[in-house]
């Protein structure tokens, strides 16, 4: 049998309280988890105040230290 590339993906485990940061697609920008279970996940958006729930997707890219969050709108 020959040996094949697999690309693997594993749901992050989001904890309530975390500041993440989405960096492409329909969802990009930075949002504060404010809850989840094995199928969703709400977050909030800290500039507007919007509030989202949506399918766990999330797999991790990095953990930065940033000096600035949530970034302004206009970077």
């Amino acid at each position: 049998m020959a040996k094949a590339q697999v690309t693997t993906f594993r749901r992050y485990p989001l904890k309530e309280g975390q500041q993440i940061r989405i960096l492409d697609g329909p969802r990009g920008g930075d949002w504060l988890v404010i809850g989840v279970d094995e199928r969703k996940m709400r977050l909030r958006c800290p500039v507007s105040g919007r509030e989202v729930e949506w399918d766990r997707f999330c797999t991790l890219d990095a953990v930065l230290e940033m000096q600035e969050w949530p970034l302004p709108r206009d970077k």
